[in-house]
């Protein structure tokens, strides 16, 4: 089963180095992994919530988990993987306890793998600004997608996590990864040509 690393080998060994020095009690190793991780996670919890000052609590609460749960973590996967399925759980059990609405999704059966593509040569300054617009837009829609198929995407494309490494972080089968990847893609579309974007 192949999958597409989001971070060089040489810094997953440095992750996992880090992890055995802070277990054996090296705080300077655990500040690392903060330092290292701290803006994406942040930048993952706040892309779920919609909200900057929950995702900042959300985030404190994934490293104390992390620093708590160092022992357990297991060094046959990747940490990133890893932190990063803490965050989707911490990001979840934030909604579940501050909303009265509960998350459903419909039954997916077809399997598909459409991409969004923009089309870019090389950038003028009318082009850079059509990009910054589109760029704003994306965002705009993205917060516009039912939390579970917005987080898919986030990891996908913000993330650039591979659909195996979706599953692990999200539990999920891979099947639905990447029907709902499908489904939110499409979403986007119409979201985009809504705004009389052609996708």
């Amino acid at each position: 089963m192949a999958a597409f690393s989001f971070a060089d080998p040489a810094t997953v060994l440095a992750d996992a180095e880090l992890v055995r020095e802070a277990i054996r009690g090296g705080e300077g190793s655990f500040e690392e992994l903060v330092r290292r991780y701290q803006r994406p996670i942040v930048g993952y919890v706040y892309r779920m919530l919609g909200d900057y000052e929950s995702a900042l609590d959300v985030s404190q609460e994934v490293f104390i988990k992390v620093h708590n749960s160092l022992a357990r973590f297991d060094s046959g996967f990747k940490f990133s993987t890893w932190i990063y399925r803490i965050a989707h759980n911490a990001a979840i059990d934030h909604m579940r306890r501050n909303s009265a609405n509960t998350f459903s999704l419909e039954t997916e059966n077809a399997d598909g793998a459409y991409e969004l593509q923009v089309e870019c040569q090389k950038p003028s300054p009318e082009k850079l600004r059509e990009l910054s617009e589109w760029r704003t837009e994306i965002e705009a829609v993205i917060a516009e997608l039912p939390v579970a198929y917005r987080e898919l995407i986030v990891l996908r494309h913000g993330r650039d996590l591979s659909y195996d490494e979706i599953a692990e972080v999200t539990e999920l089968p891979l099947g639905t990864v990447k029907n709902r990847l499908f489904r939110a893609r499409e979403m986007m579309r119409g979201l985009l040509e809504a705004r009389g974007f052609s996708a």
